[in-house]
């Protein structure tokens, strides 16, 4: 297996429906200028509440992509 060298960036997802979502949806647009992404690692999970209820949420993620050998 070779082995392979990784540089990484930290980005924050949001979406009104999910955590899940809003990981997606940030991956989906580093994706589009980011070459070799390889994996990613929740650091924070947050949100905002409007009247008792959550209204949005918001995902700190670093992503790991591959230099190019």
């Amino acid at each position: 297996m070779p082995e392979h060298v990784y540089k990484v960036v930290e980005i924050v997802g949001s979406s009104e429906v999910s955590v899940s979502k809003a990981i997606d949806r940030a991956i989906e647009k580093a994706a589009l200028t980011l070459r070799n992404l390889g994996w990613f690692e929740v650091g924070q999970v947050r949100g905002s509440i409007e009247n008792g209820k959550v209204s949005r949420y918001q995902v700190t993620l670093k992503l790991g992509f591959r230099l190019e050998d």
